[in-house]
């Protein structure tokens, strides 16, 4: 078994691929088509928006119902109940080998009565509608991937598949109940949507959500300005250092992307803050960039300056163990004739979560189509087919 083990990751080499039949794999999904859209549509119709904890649990409740359904019960099964935001759901299969994790987020950033305006359509080879594409499509191409597995009489690692419900806010509930998840896999495969081309993503940037407060002197402007601080100048000037620290080319943003202060144009503004949105492709982007905002004074010495906030999510950055199990899919996906292309994205997930442990990450192994967060959204039947069959493939070549 030593050759069919990437020395340095633990992540099987593309040889371990040899005794796992891709093409027939693919057959028995494309086989079953109808029911993975059937699937789909059911999943999608439930409508599960981020900000609605009732639809959420009703989703969930649904999901795992249809996912004992196709898979039959877990060996074990963990409900990590929020209040505020959408519960998390862990279940675990047994298997052969080191442990996998499948994560797939269920929420969507549609408001409760988008079908009404925008129902799931099935137009040939194309499903659209409010959350197919990220990423309900994803969620039910994971579980085929299994179910396939299953029907061919093909070995699998443990599985741990976890079910989110606020991913698209951030994760403020479930990051630990991730990252417990993710702490001893051998790898961690994300269902979420594809990038361009149908690219699965090895690098994501990381998210830093930060508030610049600043308080001033407040002073008539006209009778007597000098008596003022005003923290508007204060904050433009803010304003100005923070966009100055945008670098393109090291793929670093900052974007002041709302501004708030003052009360009345002839007071001299005694509060103004502004919010800031940051993305960053490495980790020493992320040190510059905090050691930026720890650096920030105001101007006028009888003006306070401070910042909140911090990083939402880590920079997930291509490392060996990365590019490994990317190296696996890819020879999965070309044992049907399909060049798997990979991409780096100003986007960020649950997998940045994953990668930050250190765990080899594949993202962006969900459905294939566009326009996500758009009207747009939508799927490729073939592609669910597709990714399906790479999936399984990959999940068996870790079976031990």
């Amino acid at each position: 078994m030593a050759e069919l083990i990437d020395r340095h990751h633990g992540v099987p080499a593309p040889s371990a691929l040899d005794r796992v039949d891709v093409t027939r794999l693919h057959r028995w999904l494309a086989a079953h088509r109808a029911e993975l859209v059937a699937d789909l549509v059911a999943v999608a119709e439930r409508e599960t928006p981020s900000d609605d904890t009732a639809l959420l649990a009703e989703g969930l409740a649904h999901l795992e119902e249809w996912a004992t359904r196709r898979l039959g019960p877990p060996a074990r099964r963990a409900l990590h109940e929020a209040s505020a935001h959408g519960s998390a759901l862990t279940v675990e299969h047994e298997g052969t080998g080191p442990p996998l994790t499948l994560l797939a987020h269920y929420d969507t950033v549609w408001s409760a009565g988008t079908l009404q305006d925008r129902p799931v359509r099935v137009e040939g080879d194309r499903v659209s509608g409010p959350g197919v594409f990220d990423m309900k499509a994803g969620l039910v191409q994971a579980v085929w991937a299994v179910r396939a597995l299953r029907a061919a009489g093909v070995a699998h690692p443990p599985l741990r598949l976890l079910l989110t419900g606020d991913e698209e806010i951030g994760s403020p509930f479930s990051r630990p109940i991730i990252e417990a998840a993710c702490a001893d896999a051998a790898a961690v495969l994300v269902f979420e949507a594809s990038a361009a081309g149908g690219a699965v993503k090895t690098a994501r940037k990381g998210v830093g959500l930060f508030d610049v407060h600043v308080r001033g002197v407040e002073a008539h402007a006209g009778l007597d300005p000098t008596a003022g601080a005003s923290a508007i100048d204060e904050i433009a000037r803010v304003v100005t250092t923070l966009h100055a620290a945008t670098d393109h080319a090291e793929g670093t943003t900052v974007n002041v992307g709302v501004l708030r202060g003052g009360t009345r144009p002839n007071v001299v503004a005694g509060t103004a803050e502004a919010s800031i949105d940051v993305r960053v492709a490495s980790v020493a982007a992320q040190e510059r960039i905090e050691a930026l905002l720890a650096g920030l004074r105001a101007h006028d010495p009888r003006a306070e300056l401070r910042v909140t906030g911090g990083w939402n999510r880590p920079v997930m950055e291509r490392s060996e163990g990365i590019a490994a199990v990317y190296a696996l899919a890819r020879a999965a996906a070309a044992r049907l004739g399909v060049d798997l292309p990979e991409a780096a994205v100003g986007g960020a997930s649950d997998g940045n979560f994953a990668a930050a442990l250190g765990r080899p990450v594949l993202d962006g192994l969900g459905a294939v189509g566009g326009g996500a967060h758009a009207r747009h959204e939508h799927v490729s039947v073939d592609g669910m087919v597709e990714r399906a069959a790479v999936a399984a493939a990959v999940v068996a070549a870790f079976a031990g």
